[in-house]
């Protein structure tokens, strides 16, 4: 991370409670870096600069999760021609858990692993789903906890405004 650590929880609460303050001076923290296993190899988020990163985090047991995958689907195929890359990371402590969600949902994007929920511990995940944003240069511009269909209007509007610009 760079000199200017800012909490994601801050973040969080100011990207949901004040949207205005978008334009404020100071810039968006970087996100935290990650690299991790996926069914066919490694995910790095380093490696995604240039492209705008929806991070999910969740696990098999989420209720929510469930009905968030067909959303990140939709996202995930509306906007990946746009440059959205779309990575679940899932943090089941058991894979085969993960595994078994996945043969029933089929994602098309990626799903990466981190069972023992460090990266979890960097993005300051404190509910499950929880959605970060991430913009072109690596920066953290918005955070969602939880999933409920009536804000996916919301939250597509600001994907779309970043993969975008």
């Amino acid at each position: 991370m760079s000199g200017k650590v800012v909490s994601t929880g801050v973040l969080l609460l100011l990207s949901l409670a004040a949207p205005a303050l978008r334009g404020a001076a100071a810039d968006p923290p970087l996100a935290a870096p990650f690299d991790l296993p996926t069914s066919t190899g490694h995910v790095v988020l380093d490696s995604l600069r240039t492209k705008v990163v929806l991070v999910d985090f969740w696990a098999s047991w989420c209720a929510p999760c469930r009905q968030s995958f067909p959303w990140m689907s939709t996202m995930a195929e509306r906007y990946g021609p746009r440059g959205l890359v779309v990575v679940a990371i899932n943090l089941d402590k058991q894979r085969w858990q993960a595994e078994r969600f996945l043969r029933e949902l089929a994602p098309p994007f990626l799903v990466a692993f981190d069972p023992a929920g460090k990266t979890a511990t960097a993005f300051d995940v404190r509910a499950m789903p929880s959605s970060y944003l991430i913009n072109r240069s690596g920066q953290l511009v918005f955070a969602h906890r939880g999933f409920d269909p009536k804000d996916t209007n919301a939250f597509e509007s600001r994907i779309a405004e970043e993969v975008l610009k």
